[in-house]
């Protein structure tokens, strides 16, 4: 499954320079995470109140070009494979249609209480098989 969204660099986003500082796209990531869980129908805020986590255990950048204070991005996030104890993500950020950066992530389900990997809650699976 693929999600896709559209932002506009902030100007606190952007370094001395006037690119967006490297540890933003980071950030971005995570806003394309939340936007597609919310497409498939779940918050992230009501999966931590479930007493479900997901912290990041691997994170790559690729940078091609920069970006800069005011630029319209879009960033598409997707779904590597169906998910079990970990859920990975691929990203790309385009401007105007043209790939600036690319990136992957991958989080592991952590039952906040144990602090233990758990599987992937069912809903979750259930809903990307009807996707």
């Amino acid at each position: 499954m693929k999600d896709e969204i559209e932002f506009y660099v902030r100007y606190s986003e952007t370094d001395q320079m006037s690119f967006v500082y490297h540890g933003n796209y980071v950030k971005y990531f995570e806003m394309g995470r939340i936007a597609w869980l919310n497409k498939l129908g779940f918050s992230y805020k009501k999966m931590e109140e479930d007493g479900i986590l997901l912290p990041v255990i691997d994170l790559k950048i690729n940078f091609k070009k920069s970006a800069l204070f005011d630029d319209k991005l879009t960033l598409i996030t997707t779904l590597i494979s169906i998910p079990s104890y970990m859920i990975e993500f691929e990203y790309k950020i385009k401007r105007e249609g043209s790939l600036i950066s690319s990136g992957y992530t991958k989080l592991i389900f952590l039952n906040s209480k144990t602090n233990k990997p758990m599987r992937c809650p069912d809903q979750i699976i259930n809903a990307l098989k009807k996707v």
